[in-house]
């Protein structure tokens, strides 16, 4: 999906989330979680995180955030195709209110003008930013949620997929995507190995892929983890994840690389919401609640 950016190893199961095109799943009826979002209003100010706040964030009371609201169920757009939602979104205002601020306000931007307005325009960005050695150098990066790749099969997987044996099987995958170029190799790999090659059904949405998996006509789909975990929880119960999230690697909030105190301000505020349980509480909204980190690291090291 189009907000990691790496290199894969061609080599069986060695994954790497990395990105192509566009993953826009948008909301499509009021049942979306996105609609209403998580209601953070319960989320109370922790005073030590209100302490390290800014005092230009204090005044102006509010939080500005900017993403690329085109990656369902990070951030998207809600049925108005306006108004920005997802759990980065709902992370927003929930740090918003532990900060001890009254809200917080995200705008929608193409995702590589950015980081350019970081710390000027707006105070910070949650956009499913992988952290990279090249963008730590650009930004400070605080961790929060860690994504891999998985599959999806119909409940009770009645079409006997084996993501360790994948020759043979019709594998649902949108186009432009990490997971479709590894589809491929892998079904390369099957030929060469004198197996039965792959069937690949590329589609241009995610959203075209779940019918045709919960109707049992592909025996699986393959997307970065938490949007099988959306299209799950989307499917109510048609749907279900088969193994494990495979090399998970981190996605981090970005702040001005100068902006010392705000990047203090923001890991504390976020390591709280971490302690409370609100940023799985989140996440589960969204069927993403097995991304979740527990430790909010400043720059963590991390490989290309």
């Amino acid at each position: 999906m189009k907000k990691i950016f790496c290199i894969a190893a061609a080599t069986a199961l060695s994954l790497s989330a990395c990105s192509g095109a566009d993953n826009a799943t948008p909301g499509s009826d009021s049942s979306d979680p996105g609609e209403k979002g998580y209601d953070v209003s319960k989320i109370q100010k922790d005073d030590k995180v209100a302490a390290l706040v800014p005092q230009e964030i204090s005044k102006r009371d509010l939080l500005r955030s900017v993403a690329s609201a085109d990656y369902a169920p990070a951030e998207y757009l809600k049925i108005d195709g306006q108004t920005p939602t997802g759990y980065d979104i709902d992370l927003v205002n929930a740090m918003a209110k532990v900060m001890g601020l009254k809200g917080g306000n995200t705008k929608h931007a193409a995702f590589d003008s950015i980081i350019p307005q970081i710390g000027s325009k707006f105070d910070l960005s949650l956009s499913s930013f992988s952290i990279t050695p090249q963008r730590e150098k650009e930004v400070n990066m605080i961790s929060y949620v860690q994504v891999g790749s998985a599959f999806g099969t119909a409940k009770g997987n009645p079409n006997k997929f084996d993501p360790s044996n994948p020759c043979g099987k019709t594998i649902g995958v949108q186009k432009g995507t990490f997971q479709y170029d590894y589809v491929e190799t892998l079904s390369d790999k099957c030929a060469a190995e004198g197996k039965e090659k792959i069937k690949v059904k590329p589609h241009d949405l995610q959203t075209e892929i779940a019918p045709k998996v919960a109707g049992k006509q592909y025996d699986a789909t393959f997307a970065d983890s938490t949007v099988i975990g959306y299209t799950v929880k989307k499917s109510n119960g048609s749907i279900e994840q088969i193994g494990d999230v495979l090399k998970a690697s981190p996605q981090g909030i970005i702040i001005n690389k100068k902006d010392e105190a705000l990047t203090k301000a923001v890991q504390a505020a976020m390591q709280s919401l971490m302690d409370s349980g609100e940023l799985k509480k989140i996440l589960a909204h969204y069927g993403a609640d097995k991304a979740g980190l527990s430790k909010a690291e400043i720059n963590p090291a991390v490989s290309d």
